[in-house]
């Protein structure tokens, strides 16, 4: 009975040994991944912030070299449409350019008309780009009526072309008139068509 018992006691401690032995299981918790998930999106938006600014910064300044090369190469083509000529009652020689174009009138008109309102805005555009460049503004007639009639008739158109030219911008200092009335006709003919041609104003430079 002894015996008995001493091995009950015996199997009871060794149970115990062993329970005891038996390392007991860590549970590892992962880390939160929150904050690295910020870190790299603000990363990223940083990064792309960079590059967003760098390319707007390089298109500006593409666009910058392109809008002074576009710049360079209409004063070329300025320069390359003036053409040299003597011209009555001034000294020395003139310049014309096909740049600066024409505007027509109405039979015994001096008035701008609206189909030549366009026209006028393109010759001030082109003035404005030129700051330097003076013109003169020519009053032409067709042929009938008295010269004394149409050089007025000239004076007066030249000077409504003058007028609409300052009313754009373009200073007053920088535009002279004079009329040639009917002496100077852009087209010899004696004929509607001819007349058409004839009743205008003309623009030559005579400083730039």
């Amino acid at each position: 009975m002894i015996r008995k018992w001493y091995l009950v006691l015996i199997l009871t401690l060794c149970f115990g040994l062993i329970l005891s032995g038996c390392p007991k299981k860590t549970v590892m918790k992962d880390e939160p991944t929150v904050k690295k998930s910020d870190d790299a999106a603000r990363l990223e938006a940083e990064r792309a912030a960079k590059e967003k600014a760098e390319r707007e910064t390089r298109e500006k300044e593409e666009a910058r070299i392109k809008e002074e090369a576009a710049k360079r190469e209409k004063e070329k083509e300025f320069e390359k449409s003036l053409v040299a000529k003597k011209q009555p009652g001034i000294e020395g020689e003139v310049l014309e350019t096909k740049l600066l174009k024409d505007i027509y009138f109405d039979l015994d008109k001096y008035d701008v008309r609206p189909q030549d309102v366009e026209i006028l805005k393109e010759n001030a555009a082109l003035l404005m780009k030129h700051p330097n460049v003076k013109i003169q503004v020519e009053g032409h007639c067709d042929e009938r009526g008295t010269a004394e009639y149409n050089l007025a008739l000239g004076q007066r158109r030249a000077n409504s072309a003058m007028k609409y030219l300052v009313s754009l911008g373009i200073p007053a200092a920088r535009l002279s008139i004079i009329s040639y009335g009917k002496e100077m006709p852009l087209d010899p003919g004696h004929n509607e068509e001819a007349w058409a041609k004839n009743r205008r104003a003309h623009f030559i430079i005579l400083s730039k």
